[in-house]
């Protein structure tokens, strides 16, 4: 079963949808006492990193920590890998949850943004997530925020300069892009995360 956190920040339909073609179970919820329980849990987004608010209102913040100190499997896409890390200069008075070091930061100025269209992706470290796919593989993104690649990177991908495109560290993963609207490619991935064992 794939849970998806519903916290008002978009493209959820998308999202399940990808995974339902997969023919994969699907359950999208705000619910706390859900989401502490899930074993693969799957946070999308787009839009503003103030969205996150939601999940300190609903409850969800503690129940996603809850999940995944018991050893779930846990998905950040595009604004959800963005919640992993300190905090997003987008909305300076919001808080990620550090799951990874770093800062989201806009792209400088001369870089045109929002960064939105298919770019390659390079692979930096080995990683569970991105398995079976091809080095240079394209994928779709739709962001005007990135992190710079550091620990816990395993593929970058450029615009001006290079930024963190995937990130991974035990059972905690994290993609900028979107793999729902990435194609065979971004099938490949989600079915690799619902192999994973958790």
């Amino acid at each position: 079963m794939i849970t998806i956190v519903d916290y008002s920040a978009g493209n959820l339909p998308s999202v399940r949808c990808a995974f339902q073609k997969l023919g994969l179970q699907v359950r999208v919820t705000s619910a706390p006492e859900i989401v502490a329980h899930a074993r693969r849990l799957v946070l999308p987004g787009v839009g503003n990193f103030a969205q996150t608010a939601m999940l300190d209102r609903r409850g969800l913040r503690e129940a996603i920590a809850r999940a995944v100190t018991s050893g779930a499997a846990f998905l950040g896409i595009c604004l959800g890998m963005q919640w992993l890390f300190a905090g997003s200069e987008e909305a300076p008075a919001l808080k990620g949850i550090g799951a990874f070091a770093g800062y989201c930061r806009h792209f400088p100025a001369g870089v045109k943004a929002p960064h939105v269209g298919w770019n390659s992706l390079a692979f930096v470290a080995e990683s569970r997530l991105l398995r079976g796919l091809t080095p240079g593989e394209f994928v779709y993104f739709s962001h005007s925020f990135r992190t710079e690649p550091g620990e816990g990177t395993v593929a970058t991908s450029e615009h001006g300069a290079a930024f963190a495109a995937a990130v991974e560290r035990d059972n905690i993963y994290g993609v900028q892009f979107h793999p729902e609207k990435s194609a065979a490619a971004g099938l490949a991935i989600l079915r690799n995360f619902a192999e994973l064992p958790c």
